[in-house]
């Protein structure tokens, strides 16, 4: 009667309740006391089985049952410790597994050897975790090669460095999940929800399919995507359109919000992710372009370079030593001058860059050539026209040949002559606009 009750309170159990002998045997390792150091966790290297962790959840804190991930406050806690333990090949299919802890946390894991990661981490190549409901749970370091994750819920979970290599993971759920460093080599990525998603030097390598994938969306914004590593996988297949910035500049405007509330002071930390962000844009560009996706690569190629320009004027506002090369800090006055020269020619690339952007958009938007181009010709049309010597046609006329001319003037004006003098100006003026309209076409139309 009471196993029907408890089957019919938890509608995810499938396996009859363990005898006696196996409650007791779980209950003498749950009183073990983790050693890190020595990688001695309560299940290490014990081989469970469903019928196992089903009792666990229900035994878990005397009886309180699994985590309620939609209880914020239960969101805290850790929840159900399987360290180091083995469940290979097991069907964990719809089990309440949220904060599940199968790795170390952040913390630990920065103050430990490769071998204590490793003894750490819970095996589940192969397991059976379709729609398992891991939200949040820390399975850094954790193996998952070939498990199949089909609509998995791993909302904010921790698979830092975590091992996913061959795994089926068709409509799983990672939305902010953290996946730095992880390995999906070969893994099988169609419909897989990773708005907001740490991706950063993440490895698809091997053709993982992404077809169907959904990075980004309005409430939680891009997946941070710096040095993710895409090898061979076709960025095709993926709604590119439905990214207006990635995670990484997301990130950047907050750090930056914080800063102005006085949350956050450290100019040098902001520096190096408005780099990251940068090198994001930019390494995704690259990758669309080594496939023939030239015009998905130029929203983002355009803003590496704006963000770009955001890093060297904050580099010569805030003139501060973390901005500064670390050959010049700390030292002498001839060090001080050579940190103030630094930041003028920091300036100096701001100036330029900025210029490229009205004049042509880095290239990558020709429109604004060709409206440099005509206002150009309209504004030193009327100049002429003003002088009183040419009439509205000869102006623009004259206007064109100056332009593109290069001092080829028609008409009796001498060197003294007022006009003469706008003509050189606009001679110079187009040449600028002319290399322009050449880099712009070839960035747009070649590819280069």
């Amino acid at each position: 009667m009471q196993e029907q009750a408890n089957k019919t309170q938890y509608s995810w159990r499938t396996e009859p309740e363990i005898d006696f002998e196996r409650q007791k045997f779980l209950t003498q390792r749950i009183a073990v006391q983790p050693d890190i150091q020595r990688g001695i966790y309560a299940f290490k290297d014990v081989k469970l089985t469903r019928a196992d962790i089903e009792w666990l959840l229900i035994t878990y804190e005397k009886g309180r049952g699994p985590i309620d991930w939609n209880d914020r406050k239960q969101r805290r806690l850790l929840g159900l410790d399987v360290r180091g333990a083995d469940l290979r090949q097991v069907d964990l299919r719809n089990l309440p597994l949220a904060r599940l802890w199968g790795g170390l946390t952040r913390e630990e894991w920065n103050l430990t050897t490769l071998e204590q990661r490793y003894m750490a981490g819970v095996h589940l190549e192969g397991a059976d975790l379709s729609e398992t409901h891991l939200e949040g749970a820390v399975l850094q370091g954790a193996h998952l090669e070939g498990a199949t994750l089909r609509g998995t819920h791993l909302e904010e979970a921790n698979l830092f460095r975590a091992y996913l290599k061959e795994a089926y993971l068709r409509a799983v759920h990672l939305e902010q999940a953290k996946l730095r460093g992880t390995r999906m080599e070969g893994a099988y990525l169609p419909e897989a929800h990773l708005q907001g998603a740490d991706l950063r030097n993440t490895f698809f390598d091997n053709a993982s399919s992404l077809e169907g994938v959904t990075l980004s969306d309005k409430k939680l914004g891009c997946a941070l995507l710096a040095d993710v590593h895409w090898g061979s996988v076709n960025l095709s297949v993926v709604n590119w359109v439905q990214v207006r910035i990635l995670g990484d500049e997301d990130k950047v405007r907050q750090r930056e919000r914080d800063r102005q509330r006085g949350t956050v002071r450290e100019k040098g930390k902001l520096l190096e992710d408005y780099h990251e962000a940068v090198r994001a844009n930019r390494q995704l560009a690259n990758a669309m372009r080594a496939q023939g996706m030239n015009e998905e690569a130029v929203p983002f190629a355009y803003r590496a370079q704006v963000l770009q320009r955001k890093v060297l004027w904050r580099q010569v506002l805030w003139g501060q030593v973390e901005a500064l090369p670390t050959d010049v800090q700390h030292k002498g006055l001839w060090q001080q001058v050579q940190a103030l020269r630094w930041r003028i020619l920091k300036f100096a690339a701001f100036i330029f860059s900025r210029f490229l952007d009205v004049l042509a958009g880095y290239g990558y938007k020709p429109g604004r050539s060709l409206f440099i181009y005509l206002l150009t010709i309209v504004l030193f049309a009327t100049c002429y026209y003003l002088s009183g010597h040419l009439s509205a046609r000869e102006a623009l006329i004259f206007s064109v040949t100056s332009f593109h001319g290069r001092g080829f003037l028609p008409g009796p004006f001498s060197l003294s002559n007022p006009v003469t003098a706008l003509a050189a100006l606009e001679a110079v003026m187009g040449l600028f606009i002319e290399i322009s309209f050449i880099a712009t076409f070839t960035q747009r139309f070649f590819g280069r």
